[in-house]
């Protein structure tokens, strides 16, 4: 363990040695700046993005519920609104859509009740916007107030619209991507031009070293080089230093000639002395020569003393000062002096100065304090008092004796090295004439002055005086931080009511073509068994292992059974009704899948990748052959109002369509056809005259026509009609030459589905080329994708009219016609025109 600690010990003082690039830190140091305003930069543009989305998306938000508001009507005092057609038109995306109309006392008039739970109500026309959670998604809802004014009062109708934020964020992620990569390079690009310019700012410093490798030892002259007022103050540093440095060398070269001089004189008197002692035989002489080598040796001694602290204080000079008591400071200089010496020194330290403090160094203010008292001890024989006292900004240190003083044109002189007064001279007390020399350096290197002043009755009053917050004079100047400064910023500156489920109309299994099965794959569909067996059975060609269990029923009792979820889910849901099915995504009731072929199904026929058309059929107008000729069979939606008009009594009873109250596929067909026809009410009327037949099943319609029992049908599948007619039923097809509705049957996944991957293996399969064959061919219901073999593809069927193809696009738009007022409304109008009596 103890060699453990060592070995790290000793990796940590390498890398304490270790030399730090300054380029290195300036770059990591830059970097991280940079780096750190990209990433506010990305928060930023992240937060402008979503802004900007939500914007762009509250336009059109606001316009749907607008739209709704200008609808809004009062009838018989009672708040009504028949939903625009255009109400969500332009909501192309794949987000859900929901919304509310609310009367003035707060009940719900059309829509989800819930939708406006914690959202207070309009008190005006200008939109509002809030965000909030609804049916597990984040929604944003647009508000918007309709002043109405009725019996009890005038008050606000509240229209709200609300959308999932699926489309916003895709659109803020988007802005978000395409300027991030702008940014990466603009960092990239500033991180090189850094380093770039790193090395051109340190460009002059390279030129410095060269210049001064290039110098001889002995040239201590200053450096002149042109540069920048960054390494202009590193240059006069640097002067600064060499000039010290050349001054501490002149120093010290007059040191060792001052003191080769002084002592030279004595060393040579002692050397005589003891020769001479040498050489005398009686023994008093001889004691007095060694009592004067005794003396010149002890004068030797201080005067090396004295050397020595000389060199001693002008090396600390150059040391950092730092705060220094001064009273504690002078204690000690007299507690060193011997006892005999300590007895003739008294103290006086005045209270404003107990606690003084000076910059200096502690060492180099003792020595200045000690040769004072020295000299005073020296030269004098009574009394040396010593005082220390604030004189305004500075503090002042007095030391006075009653010595033999220094007359007035001495005093300028005896601050020279190894020079004394005549009168310290003639005394001869063994001074060397350094101690003034070293105050008088001590008090100039800290801004401060040394006063000789003569005392009454006779003595020297000697006062060193130093600003109480002096600064050496050879510390070199503050840095300038503003260039520090400047760079910091330059690099700164570089984000329908519930209701019970119907009994099936018919069930049928499909065993595995394998024992035993693995699993069974419930479907619920609106699609005639026959017609769907061929794509079960080649299904299961493919998973041999799968048994199938179809339950067939009408498209409205399949959204029910759904919606109510009072039986067990079934694994996957096929139906005609589109609309239907669009709410069941908009309801949040749908898992999502994203099949291999999903690119290739037209845009309008999915939404949200959770519901996905899989065939292309046509409303076509079908009628028996043997009671109409094919020349006078109606071409047009109003060829077939006009014959219906023409001749009543000959189709009374004869023709047959949905009942849009009961089948979903019926009523979403006949909302379209009033969206595009303005004939529609006119062949409704017409329909009324001839007492239509009203069912909820084509099948049950083609059985009657071929059978003869009609003449005529309306708005009829096209895929069951053209399998009837290959199989030899006597009726005739009409695709209409004026227009022609075209839905896709489509499939989905409930949320709850047992066995959601058995269902993602029929889709894929529906999808594939070969499911899009059996649709193709023998199924008739018509492949919707491209490339599909069989007799009934999308091309062929749109080519049997002249009229424009009208597909029923898969979308927020369908959810018009199913808004209960509006279906209230329009089945009271069909109802009193198709069947009045």
């Amino acid at each position: 363990m103890p060699q453990n600690l060592a070995h790290a010990d000793r990796r940590k003082t390498a890398r304490a040695k270790r030399p730090v690039s300054i380029r290195k830190r300036i770059l990591v140091f830059g970097g991280a700046l940079l780096l750190a305003a990209a990433f506010a930069l990305v928060v930023y543009i992240r937060d402008y993005a979503e802004r900007a989305s939500d914007r762009a998306f509250d336009r059109l938000l606001a316009a749907s519920a607008l739209t709704i508001g200008g609808a809004v009507q009062l009838e018989a005092g009672r708040v009504t609104v028949e939903l625009p057609l255009a109400s969500f038109a332009m909501f192309s995306g794949e987000d859900r859509i929901f919304y509310a109309v609310e009367s003035p006392q707060g009940q719900n008039v059309t829509g989800e009740a819930d939708l406006s739970e914690g959202l207070a109500p309009a008190t005006g026309s200008d939109p509002v916007f809030a965000d909030k959670a609804y049916r597990d998604d984040r929604v944003r809802v647009a508000s918007v107030g309709r002043l109405v004014s009725t019996a009890e009062g005038t008050g606000w109708v509240t229209i709200r619209v609300a959308e999932t934020r699926g489309e916003r964020d895709a659109l803020a992620r988007e802005i978000l991507h395409n300027a991030l990569w702008p940014i990466l390079l603009l960092t990239l690009l500033a991180l090189l031009l850094l380093w770039a310019g790193i090395g051109r700012a340190f460009a002059p410093l390279l030129s410095l070293e060269t210049h001064l490798r290039e110098r001889s030892p002995d040239d201590l002259s200053p450096v002149e080089l042109p540069a920048p007022s960054e390494t202009a103050q590193l240059v006069g540093a640097l002067n600064g230093f060499t000039a010290r440095l050349k001054l501490a060398r002149e120093r010290l070269e007059a040191l060792v000639a001052e003191a080769a001089h002084e002592v030279r004189t004595p060393l040579a008197s002692l050397r005589a002395q003891a020769e001479l002692a040498l050489a005398e035989r009686d023994p008093a002489a001889l004691r007095r020569d060694v009592e004067r080598i005794h003396e010149g040796a002890v004068q030797a001694s201080q005067l090396v003393s004295q050397l020595l602290m000389d060199a001693t204080v002008t090396h600390r000079l150059e040391n950092q000062p730092e705060p220094t008591p001064v009273a504690p400071l002078a204690q000690e200089v007299v507690r060193r002096l011997s006892p005999d010496l300590s007895d003739r020194v008294s103290l006086s330290i005045a209270p404003d100065a107990a606690e003084a403090e000076l910059d200096v160094d502690r060492v180099v203010l003792r020595e200045a304090i000690r040769n004072l008292v020295d000299n005073a001890l020296r030269y004098s024989e009574g009394e040396v008092e010593i005082s220390i006292a604030r004189n305004g900004p500075a503090l002042d240190i007095a030391v006075r004796d009653r010595g033999p003083g220094i007359p007035d044109h001495e005093k300028p002189l005896v601050f020279g090295r190894f020079r004394r007064g005549e009168a310290g001279a003639r005394i001869d007390r063994g001074g060397s004439g350094l101690g003034l020399a070293i105050v008088a350096r001590v008090a100039e290197a800290h801004r401060g002055a040394v006063l000789l002043r003569d005392r009454e009755g006779g003595g020297l009053a000697v006062h060193l005086r130093l600003p109480a917050e002096a600064a050496p004079a050879s510390q070199p100047p503050a840095p300038d931080r503003r260039n520090v400064l400047a760079l910091l910023t330059l690099l700164t500156v570089f984000a329908s009511a519930f209701s019970a489920p119907r009994p099936a109309e018919a069930a049928a299994d499909f065993p595995a073509r394998e024992k035993p099965a693995a699993a069974t794959l419930h479907i619920l569909g609106a699609t005639d068994t026959g017609l769907f067996s061929h794509l079960i059975r080649a299904f299961q060609a493919a998973h041999p292992t799968i048994a199938v269990a179809y339950e067939e029923n009408e498209s409205r009792a399949v959204y029910d059974q759904l919606v109510s979820a009072q039986r067990a889910a079934p694994d996957l849901v096929v139906s005609s009704a589109s609309d239907l099915q669009v709410k069941l995504v908009n309801e949040g009731l749908v898992r999502p899948f994203a099949p291999t072929r999903l690119a290739a199904i037209p845009d309008w026929a999915r939404w949200r990748s959770e519901v996905f058309g899989f065939t292309f059929e046509p409303a076509v107008i079908v009628y028996n052959t043997n009671l109409v000729k094919p020349e006078e069979a109606p071409r047009t939606h109003l060829e077939l109002a006009e014959l219906l008009e023409r001749e009543p009594q000959r189709f009374l009873g004869r023709v047959g369509t949905y009942d849009v109250a009961r089948s979903g596929v019926g009523y979403l067909l006949a909302t379209q056809d009033q969206a595009i026809s303005s004939y529609f009410w006119r062949l409704a009327a017409a329909f009324g005259r001839a007492r239509v037949q009203l069912t909820a099943s084509s099948p049950e319609i083609l059985d009657r026509i071929a059978t003869g029992d009609l003449a005529m049908g309306y708005n009829i599948i096209g895929s069951y009609a053209f399998a009837r007619a290959d199989a030899g039923a006597p009726i005739g097809i009409v695709v209409p030459d004026d227009y022609v509705l075209v839905f896709s049957r489509s499939l989905l996944i409930p949320e709850d589905a047992p066995q959601p991957e058995l269902a993602e293996a029929f889709i894929e399969f529906a999808l594939s080329p070969a499911g899009q064959a059996i649709l193709a061919g023998p199924a008739a219901l018509g492949a919707l994708l491209p490339g599909a073999d069989g007799r009934w593809t999308a091309d062929r069927i749109a080519s049997l009219g002249q009229g424009a193809v009208q597909p029923i696009r898969f979308g927020p738009s369908l959810l018009v016609g199913l808004d209960r007022q509006r279906r209230e409304r329009f089945l009271a109008t069909w109802q009193e025109i198709v069947s009045p009596h």
